[in-house]
């Protein structure tokens, strides 16, 4: 499996929550490669990876495959696109990003935005109520293409930085994905200590909600979720962050299972995987909280991917950190319940 290539798929890939299906197309023909049962159920994407044995606890491993993007709410009079959020966008990045609609067909356009010379009072935060994309379309010609409800996304392609940082849109939490596929790479031929499920989950981003569908349906004894974390950047706290570089983020929280968080760091330290801390004082803010407490609740944890400018069409990651997250999952599944 070359990893960058796979990433750079999967993050340039159409997904925003509620219009997963290309994304989740690409990632089942990716997780085919592994897996002999494979299936979409509920607009998840589900894998059954190596042969179920008797006794052994069932395992699910979870990344989320919707990004963030936009609806489409109208169209405006003097013929600009009205949109709102899917999930968590940063407004502060919205003037003059250049975004595609994806109506009858695919739509170029660009957030409209005064220029400093003429706004008023300020350069303030836009809001979606504001915010309106320019396409070069007339009304009547975008009434012929766009419907309320289509979706949009930020028109970025993958570009490497230096050393092994990439970066652009929807690597939350596609590197996710591609971390969850790397491991079932080096676990190919590998006796395995659980019984392993696969979930890319969808509409994390607007609640959680593909997940705790998933979690229902599995009803798994754990389950570890692969999502980003924040990474140091200028002026942030270095109690709430990892480093890019510097290896997973294991969760520790009074909403996981301690026991998994001290297996997983166990793990980590007894194959040399450099590894941080994720402490955080309640909720997780992932699919972790559905699985903990859906059904009969699962034993779960985080491990986390640090990436920097969240929730922007600019996310940075560096590859060696999905490479030991992917190395540190592996082992824990190979070492089973102690």
């Amino acid at each position: 499996m070359e990893l960058l290539g796979t990433i750079t798929e999967l993050a340039q890939a159409f997904g925003p929550s509620g219009c997963e299906d290309a994304a989740g197309e690409l990632a089942k023909s990716m997780l085919e490669e592994y897996c002999s049962e494979v299936y979409i159920s509920n607009n998840n994407v589900i894998g059954r990876f190596g042969e179920r044995r008797e006794g052994l606890p069932d395992l699910v491993l979870d990344a989320h495959i919707d990004q963030i993007g936009m609806i489409v709410t109208g169209i405006s009079e003097e013929g600009f696109v009205k949109v709102d959020s899917l999930g968590g966008i940063d407004r502060r990045l919205l003037p003059t990003q250049q975004v595609v609609i994806f109506g009858k067909r695919q739509i170029p356009g660009v957030f409209s935005t005064l220029p400093p010379h003429l706004a008023q009072g300020g350069n303030k935060v836009m809001t979606f109520a504001e915010a309106a994309i320019d396409t070069g379309l007339s009304k009547e010609e975008l009434e012929e293409l766009v419907s309320p409800g289509d979706c949009v996304k930020f028109d970025v392609e993958l570009k490497r930085l230096l050393g092994e940082r990439v970066t652009c849109g929807a690597l939350d939490d596609r590197c996710g994905v591609a971390c969850i596929l790397y491991a079932l790479e080096l676990l190919k031929g590998e006796d395995l200590g659980y019984n392993v499920t696969v979930i890319f989950s969808s509409q994390e981003e607007v609640g959680e909600r593909g997940a705790k569908v998933g979690a229902f349906e599995l009803a798994p004894d754990i389950a570890i979720a692969v999502d980003v974390s924040f990474a140091m950047n200028t002026g942030e706290d270095p109690k709430k962050c990892g480093e890019l570089g510097k290896g997973p983020m294991i969760g520790v929280s009074p909403s996981l299972s301690r026991r998994i968080s001290q297996e997983l760091i166990a793990c980590a330290k007894n194959a040399q995987i450099p590894f941080q801390y994720e402490v955080m004082n309640g909720m997780t803010g992932t699919n972790a909280d559905r699985y903990s407490v859906e059904k009969g609740g699962a034993e779960t944890c985080t491990v986390s991917i640090p990436l920097r400018n969240m929730h922007t069409p600019a996310e940075v990651i560096d590859l060696r950190d999905v490479r030991l997250s992917a190395q540190l999952l592996a082992e824990f599944i190979k070492e089973g319940r102690k």
